[in-house]
């Protein structure tokens, strides 16, 4: 007898659930060669409001945090990327039509982005703060803070990579996240939620969305709760359009750039707001 494969109908990743799309689209993901790989939720305008609601119920929760509990929940996530390694490196083969060796090094760079701004979390605020000199017997300090919810067109181009090097340094201050995968291969994505999901990351502290970033992008980009906006991976839209739907609501905007993103501390500094603090010194 001949058994039957079943198709597999990747969801969302919204409030820590996997709901489908409200609409109840899905389109089909293709290996590199052009075969059926599997189905993959097409995102809604509803399923990017909620994500946005999500992600903003979390701020409180997540930024509260002591920045050691982030570091160590972030390091969680490259310890279970890491023991499910195997399947990430198929995934990548098979969507993106890479080497066994090619994926395996895409995937512990994935796992060491996770590690490298981990390590950030509490120390980046002694580099990025300052003690200011002032003319009065004051303590004048400047201490950076989350921005809040930070809405991301991961990389197009790559599935994995891209997608952990735009979200990791966003979550090192305490800022929630709604990302938009890559359309063409999701399906890391979609994975990485799941590494997400039984890690130690709250629900809503990540947000993933499949589907078109053409459609979804303007949306987010337009909605008032959205405090920052990543469109390192948007260089394929018409992203001044996009600009200017931020401006709107004074959303913070990264504007895109070519290819993968390194490491830097710059990415997590780019959604902080800085704020300065007086207070008198004793006399006594």
């Amino acid at each position: 007898m001949t058994r039957l494969t079943i198709p597999k109908t990747y969801k969302l990743y919204i409030g820590g659930k996997f709901p489908r799309s409200e609409s109840g689209r899905s389109y089909e993901v293709r290996t590199a060669d052009g075969a059926f790989l599997a189905n993959a939720s097409l995102a809604s305008r509803k399923d990017a409001r909620d994500a946005v609601v999500a992600a903003r119920a979390a701020v409180s929760g997540w930024s509260g945090a002591t920045a050691y509990n982030r570091g160590q929940v972030l390091y969680r996530v490259a310890e279970v990327l890491e023991g499910r390694r195997a399947q990430f490196v198929a995934e990548l083969v098979a969507a993106q039509g890479l080497t066994t060796a090619a994926a395996g090094r895409e995937v512990d760079e994935a796992i060491d982005t996770w590690v490298w701004y981990a390590g950030w979390a509490d120390k980046f605020v002694q580099v990025a703060g300052s003690g200011n000199p002032v003319a009065g017997p004051y303590f004048n300090l400047s201490v950076p803070e989350p921005t809040g919810v930070v809405a991301i067109v991961a990389p197009q181009a790559d599935g994995l990579l891209g997608l952990v090097r735009t979200v990791a340094p966003a979550l090192v201050a305490g800022n929630t996240v709604v990302v938009v995968a890559s359309e063409r291969f999701p399906l890391p994505a979609v994975s990485l939620a799941e590494v997400l999901a039984t890690s130690d990351v709250p629900g809503g502290v990540v947000n993933v969305l499949t589907g078109s970033p053409a459609e979804i992008a303007p949306w987010l980009a337009s909605h008032a709760d959205v405090d920052a906006l990543d469109l390192t991976g948007a260089g394929e839209l018409d992203w001044v359009d996009l600009e200017i739907a931020a401006a709107e609501t004074l959303t913070r905007v990264l504007r895109p750039e070519p290819g993968v993103p390194g490491l830097a501390l710059d990415r997590v500094t780019a959604f902080t707001e800085t704020k300065t603090v007086w207070h008198t010194k004793s006399l006594i």
